[in-house]
């Protein structure tokens, strides 16, 4: 009875499959591995962000009295997030901490639980997060950061540590948390602080510019490899690189060969040293005026060599731009930075819509080929048939 394998291919168990068969299974179950680790990494991210979008939108309903904490809380104060075991820290210099912004960072770097340099700890306690301020209710006293007082914010890249500078206040203080619920207190204090300041949909739309460029990066479901693709250097150990490396050894050995001085015969040195010097006032003999010597042949790859260099350095391979028409900006489809403020000649070289300088986003190409700058809105190409892919610089 015939069987049909992971290469589409049939064959009857009586007959063992060749190497090409074999090739082609190895190559799919490589491919298929490859993939579905992708997928899975893909899909992690990809839930990640929509939940932080939706915690986002849905961020102060689930906001309490405080209950329970001992904390007085002003009226009408909400309580968003609560965590004991927190540590107080102060840099031991002066240092100026860049303004707080709006940044969304849902935790791509690992943070390992060390305190920097410079920082030492001062107290620990209990850190909550209202939608006026962040407080710290330590064992020697409690600390205050109000959001309309606060001047610098920086979140440590490697450490869960978090600085912040108020207004009349010397020293530059902050919270050392634990390493695991360092993302979920930074990403609370974004928001708590952009509620506080009425700049929640500037969150709301950097979370949903995220998740568009995530979208576009989700991987593809591999092509089956046949039989009939395999090539005879499969079965040489290491392929084609091998097979390269072989044929390259090949070429050099006999080149260095030909190139190395020729050797010199035996006794050629001893004939010329036997050969008798003239005697002083011996009649010295003319000789034959010599004709004309041929010219030297010329060795391998002389010919070759003149003619390279005659012609001068190679041409330039053009660069490139990954689909993108050619033009003097340097815009690709390959990847780089996001383009918000384009070239005023880009519909010069780019297909743009009818309503392009209207839009307030980055630079994209939508699936009907029309260029917008709705980049990183909810409507992006909207009028164009859906997003395909963001312009670079």
């Amino acid at each position: 009875m015939a069987k049909t394998d992971s290469t589409g291919s049939t064959w009857r168990p009586s007959t063992a499959p060749t190497w090409r068969y074999r090739w082609a299974h190895r190559q799919n179950e490589r491919r298929q591995r490859t993939y579905r680790d992708a997928e899975r990494a893909w899909r992690r991210r990809d839930d990640e962000l929509r939940r932080l979008r939706s915690a986002a939108a849905d961020f102060g309903r689930q906001a309490t009295a405080g209950a329970g904490l001992p904390l007085e809380l002003a009226p009408g104060e909400r309580v968003f997030w609560a965590l004991p075991a927190v540590q107080l820290v102060e840099l031991r210099h002066t240092a100026v901490l860049p303004a707080p912004d709006l940044c969304v960072d849902p935790g791509r770097s690992a943070l390992h639980h060390r305190r920097p340099d410079g920082v030492k700890v001062t107290d620990a306690g209990l850190a909550v997060l209202t939608d006026r301020r962040l407080v710290l209710l330590g064992g020697r006293g409690r600390r205050d950061w109000a959001y309309g007082r606060m001047t610098g914010l920086a979140h440590d890249p490697a450490a869960p540590v978090t600085l912040i500078q108020v207004l009349d206040r010397r020293r530059t203080s902050g919270l050392l948390l634990p390493a695991d619920a360092a993302a979920e207190f930074r990403f609370t204090l974004t928001l708590a602080f952009a509620e506080a300041i009425e700049q929640r949909g500037a969150v709301l739309a950097q979370l949903d510019e995220l998740i568009a460029e995530h979208d576009q990066t989700r991987p593809f479901r591999p092509a089956i490899a046949t039989p009939a693709q395999a090539r005879i250097t499969s079965l040489v150990p290491g392929g084609r690189r091998t097979v390269a490396v072989a044929a390259a050894a090949a070429l050099l050995v006999p080149a260095a060969l030909f190139e190395s001085d020729p050797s010199v015969r035996p006794g050629s040195d001893v004939a010329a040293a036997a050969t008798a010097a003239p005697t002083p006032g011996a009649a010295v003999l003319p000789t034959a005026r010599p004709g004309p010597t041929a010219s030297p042949r010329p060795r391998h790859g002389t010919a070759s060599s003149t003619a390279a260099s005659s012609a001068g350095p190679p041409a330039a391979t053009r660069d490139r731009l990954c689909g993108a028409p050619a033009n003097p900006f340097g815009y690709d489809y390959c990847g780089g930075s996001r383009i918000r403020r384009p070239d005023v000649r880009v519909c010069d070289y780019f297909d743009c819509g009818q309503d392009f300088w209207a839009g307030t986003g980055y630079l994209v190409q939508c699936r009907d080929g029309a260029l917008t700058l709705t980049g990183g809105r909810p409507d992006v190409c909207a009028a164009h048939e859906g997003l395909r892919r963001t312009v670079w610089s």
